[in-house]
């Protein structure tokens, strides 16, 4: 991981002051939302757009060199790194992964924009769980709400090899680890025109889960040039292979407080997720759904930022499902370095083979969440 020493030197403090934290019951003050980095960027070259993929146009092949050539190799179709579906626009996958911190306490939903998320982690925060929602192949808006980071987000960024952080803030300890991580932050003090509060929802619920993003397409005008795209997450099935595993139609799992579950839909070829029995949908109505669910299992450990504050060790090996085209298929996930994604691979060692699509990460905590498959 790199240091950005002149990036966190200092905090800025946003707002009138501290905002409740959701938790499993009674809020407490957090400063998650009351700090964050200034925007100083960690190279001096300026923010620019992302660049349109550009086109050469090769030299005719010689007389000579057309009659040695008697066969062509096909060349690849190009794909998108996180979703493994065909690149329908140069630009999209020229430039780096936006990871954003969305909320997931019971009245943060309806959630906007994620659906059209490349990759969902679900992680364990103060009693419930929160999003580490990561776009590359689309844009959209609004997306939220968005709330404070926490520790356990410092490995998932470092993955993405830089990508930009859409975040609300978080206490000083937090702020100082995001400020190491291979990232480049866009927080909501930082980038102020860049969120709003959602009036609608201030009418039926507190301050700390109003906080929306207008648009992902924003943030890209902020990339600076030697920010790249992430790397390939999964091993994707090709087209012509057929679904691994035995049949499953349903999971359920009990994820800190809350209750998830997924169910297999064949007649749209996803899987429907819902949470405490109900059904999870986004703000234009549609189900919350996803090609693949992956439920890792993985250690919590108290975080050096906040000891009531749990953290996901995402490094390291542990147990793995996979639900995938209405199958289930069981094995292990291992990563060496934080640089670089988890490796899944099922019973026999061989990669699993993940649908092209969209990806959800249940990470669950090993020995204590419990996944029925059925």
């Amino acid at each position: 991981m790199r240091r950005r020493e002149a990036l966190w030197i200092s905090a800025v403090v946003l707002g009138s002051g501290l905002i409740a934290a959701c938790g499993g019951g009674a809020k407490t003050p957090e400063v998650a939302e009351s700090i964050a980095p200034p925007l100083t960027p960690s190279t001096t070259t300026p923010p620019v757009s992302v660049v349109e993929a550009t086109t050469t146009t090769a030299a005719p092949a010689t007389t000579a060199e057309a009659a040695v050539t008697t066969t062509t190799t096909p060349v690849p179709e190009e794909r998108f790194p996180l979703t493994g579906l065909p690149v329908y626009e140069p630009a999209y996958a020229a430039r780096p992964a936006l990871a954003v911190k969305m909320d997931n306490h019971v009245d943060a939903r309806p959630h906007a924009g994620i659906n059209q998320a490349d990759i969902v982690y679900e992680e364990i925060v103060e009693g419930i769980t929160r999003f580490f929602v990561v776009y590359h192949s689309q844009d959209v808006g609004p997306i939220g709400p968005i709330r404070s980071a926490r520790t356990t987000d410092v490995d998932l960024l470092n993955q993405l090899n830089r990508p930009l952080f859409a975040w609300s803030g978080g206490n000083r300890g937090v702020v100082s680890a995001i400020g190491n991580a291979n990232a480049e932050s866009r927080a909501h003090g930082q980038l102020p025109a860049f969120y709003y509060r959602d009036e609608e929802r201030r009418d039926r619920t507190s301050l700390e889960h109003t906080l929306l993003a207008h648009d992902t397409s924003q943030f890209y005008t902020t990339v600076y040039p030697n920010q790249g795209p992430p790397p390939v997450f999964f091993n994707w099935r090709a087209p012509d292979v057929e679904v691994a595993g035995d049949d499953a139609s349903l999971a359920a799992l009990d994820i800190s407080s809350v209750d998830v579950g997924w169910v297999w839909d064949p007649a749209v070829g996803l899987w429907i997720r819902s949470e405490y029995g109900d059904p999870h949908v986004d703000t234009t109505g549609a189900p919350v759904s996803a090609d693949n669910v992956i439920i890792q299992f993985c250690d919590y450990q108290r975080s050096d930022a906040d000891p009531k504050s749990p953290e996901a060790v995402t490094v390291g090996y542990g147990e793995a499902i996979l639900l995938s085209g209405g199958k289930v298929v069981r094995g292990t996930w291992e990563r060496g370095e934080a640089s670089a994604p988890a490796i899944f691979k099922d019973g026999d060692g061989k990669l699993m083979e993940l649908t092209p699509g969209r990806t959800w990460i249940e990470l669950a905590e090993a020995g204590v969440t419990n996944a029925t498959i059925g």
